[in-house]
């Protein structure tokens, strides 16, 4: 097997493989990197066999280059990425104080070219652009998981309509604020909702009742993701209470670019290709899932990952954790679905939980990690 690319992600990167004594530089692949900072040093070298994603080129550089392969930027309104997003650069051009700018930041512009071109793109370009990005996505996200223990992961799946104000939304933020002070990096589909209640615990992680019930008293000004001052009241709160300790993982999508990001992940993959998205959520969160109330894309998520721990698909069975009795048992009864399932042996492998009590999520959690 062949060695693999060593991979060029930021100007240190850059500096540093362009400063070594090689006047070939072989299998590096250069993501978004700009070589004209250095353009006297870049065309010193030869180079063979790299990858060029989106990167800026000095003049003549292709002359230096033997069985390279080069992606240019596209020209849309989004390009290949070579680490994943901040809430900063989603929103770029968003002022709190200014809510219409809202309709002209980063996170919008896309979402009406994506609108524009189509949710279906026929267009080559277009369509080719987008894999590209999401590819670029998938690569960033594996580099920043990969030294992380897969079963410290833990996914919350609910729906996007909770209430600011509903007291499922407050039980959700402590337990992931909870969760994330014993370790774990929570992640969900990095919109409203149940999953902004996720990322709201893990920004507040480390802070008081007191400090996470001010933040709380701040997001009711705007209890529904269509309210105008749903992202101000946000970036009041993250303004007031910074999180450098504490990380968290969204991954929202703009098929649904109509629901706003929450700017309380830390890390953001936006995808285009929400089938990618949906699939790499099931598949990241070893550590357990916890399934609060929703309502179809909930259920897609319970029998998609089903499937992955029955045939264990990635060689375990990771907890799946059903919080609210009443709702998985009568509203919605996929609990007693999923036990008569078991018991006929039509499902195996399956470790199912069903409760109301944090303190029982976060024993199952715990238990399974060690």
């Amino acid at each position: 097997m062949r060695e693999n690319y060593r991979e060029i992600r930021d100007d240190w990167q850059l500096a540093k493989v362009l400063h070594e004594d090689h006047d070939v530089i072989k299998r590096c692949a250069f993501q978004n990197v700009n070589l004209t900072s250095e353009s006297e040093l870049s065309l010193s070298h030869n180079y063979t066999d790299c990858i060029f994603l989106g990167c800026t080129l000095p003049r003549g550089f292709k002359q230096k280059t033997r069985d390279c392969l080069f992606f240019p930027k596209m020209g849309e309104s989004f390009h290949y990425r070579s680490h994943l997003y901040t809430a900063e650069e989603l929103y770029e051009g968003y002022d709190p104080a200014k809510l219409h700018t809202l309709d002209t930041c980063f996170d919008s512009r896309v979402y009406r070219h994506y609108l524009k071109m189509g949710k279906r793109a026929d267009n080559i370009k277009e369509t080719l652009a987008r894999t590209l990005h999401d590819h670029s996505i998938s690569d960033s996200l594996h580099a920043y998981l990969k030294t992380r223990d897969p079963r410290t992961i833990v996914g919350v799946m609910g729906g996007h309509g909770i209430l600011r104000t509903a007291p499922s939304y407050r039980q959700i933020v402590y337990l992931s604020k909870r969760l994330t002070e014993t370790g774990s990096l929570m992640i969900s589909g990095g919109g409203p909702g149940a999953m902004e209640a996720t990322h709201l615990g893990a920004w507040m992680a480390g802070r008081t009742t007191e400090e996470v019930e001010d933040a709380l008293e701040t997001l009711f000004a705007a209890p529904a993701f269509t309210d105008k001052e749903w992202l101000k009241t946000a970036m009041d709160v993250r303004k007031k209470y910074r999180q450098l300790d504490y990380e968290s993982l969204g991954m929202p999508t703009w098929l649904y670019g109509h629901e706003p990001a929450t700017p309380f992940a830390t890390h953001i993959a936006k995808y285009f290709d929400n089938s990618i998205r949906e699939d790499s959520i099931l598949t990241i969160a070893m550590g357990g899932i916890i399934y609060t109330p929703g309502s179809a894309g909930t259920m897609q998520e319970i029998f998609q990952e089903a499937v992955q721990n029955h045939y264990l698909s990635y060689g375990i069975s990771s907890p799946m954790i059903f919080l609210g009795k009443e709702y998985w048992t009568s509203e919605v009864p996929v609990w007693p679905l999923l036990q008569d399932m078991l018991a006929r042996g039509k499902y195996k492998n399956l470790k199912l939980t069903l409760t109301d009590e944090q303190e029982e999520v976060v024993s199952v959690i715990s238990d399974f990690r060690s």
